[in-house]
């Protein structure tokens, strides 16, 4: 089947469910912006299903380094919406208390890897260069390493790089591994000679990723907020229905090969939705910033915590039994 003949089957396959159509009005206009991996595929899907279209909104992505490193553009609301890391949402509503996160949108199952050139193993890691992304998940996972395997911090130095520099960087020399999220451990396998995995986020460190909104912009645009909820809530629905067909929306929009996009999406859960879950892995990136001092205060979940879109959208999608403690 092609390309095309997918896209319209899985157009065809969401007509059903139920999103509000466009109304004759001129569409509304929202930037979002979030990274270049598929595990932010709700955001591509919707875009290039048409989702977004037809609920009404005229959509422009701009995308970064990473998903996280988005996340500052909602301040100050220069962009509309963003998708990124566990931990850049704390982060940032840290900063502003506006940002806030709205669904729950993937969870990465063995989505993170340490990767390193010419090293055999973890002990031979012990003196070397390791590149992190500071203030993403890399961050944690790294964290989450050193704790699993009794590692010594002072052991390692420490290089802070976007997870799209790290490819460039082992290549050189500059770095001897690095902690980070696909595809940039699958991309540097293929490309850089005597590069290899040496573990995998299983069972250390498995983080999500959010939607993230700024709440004044909501309040005073939510008609927008809601089509646009719902938009997401679809492109999840057509990626669990006809994951070939998503996976040529996420390859194009990507410019990725089709091949790679495919091996890479079984890698994530595609979620949107809100479960104790969510609340857990919010609540260890909470916990990891007051231990390294970079945040004062515990979170207020119920202020950073906004269900009310997805509640309007899909009821069923909200699970959370209880809010933890403050």
């Amino acid at each position: 089947m092609t390309n095309r003949k997918m896209w319209l089957a899985a157009l065809v396959a969401v007509s059903g469910l139920g999103s509000a159509p466009a109304d004759a009005q001129q569409p509304i206009k929202m930037t979002i912006a979030t990274g270049v991996d598929p595990a932010f595929s709700q955001f591509y899907v919707a875009k290039e299903a048409g989702l977004f279209a037809r609920n009404g909104l005229d959509i422009q992505i701009n995308t970064g380094a990473s998903g996280s490193a988005m996340v500052p553009f909602l301040i100050n609301n220069q962009v509309n919406a963003a998708y990124g890391s566990d931990l850049a949402g704390v982060i940032n509503h840290n900063v502003d208390a506006n940002v806030v996160a709205v669904a729950d949108g993937t969870y990465l199952r063995k989505w993170l890897s340490v990767v390193a050139k010419d090293i055999a193993d973890l002990d031979g890691l012990k003196g070397k260069r390791v590149g992190i992304a500071k203030g993403t998940g890399s961050e944690i996972f790294w964290a989450g390493v050193v704790k699993k395997f009794n590692l010594n911090p002072a052991d390692y130095t420490i290089v802070d790089l976007e997870a799209p520099e790290m490819l460039a960087a082992t290549e050189r020399g500059d770095i001897d591994a690095f902690a980070t999220w696909e595809p940039w451990p699958t991309r540097t396998i293929r490309s850089v000679k005597g590069t290899k995995i040496l573990v995998d986020a299983e069972s250390i460190y498995n983080n999500r990723n959010y939607v993230y909104m700024n709440r004044g912009w909501i309040e005073q645009n939510r008609d927008a907020a809601e089509r646009f909820v719902r938009a997401l809530v679809e492109a999840n629905d057509l990626i669990e229905q006809d994951r070939p067909a998503a996976a040529a929306m996420v390859a194009k929009f990507l410019n990725m090969p089709l091949d790679f996009a495919t091996e890479l999406m079984p890698k994530v859960d595609y979620d949107m939705n809100w479960t104790d879950g969510s609340l857990r892995t919010i609540k260890d990136a909470a916990d990891l910033l007051i231990a390294q001092g970079k945040m004062k205060s515990p979170l207020d979940y119920d202020t950073y915590v906004y269900t009310d879109l997805l509640k309007q959208v899909r009821p069923a999608s909200v699970q959370i039994t209880k809010m933890p403690p403050a």
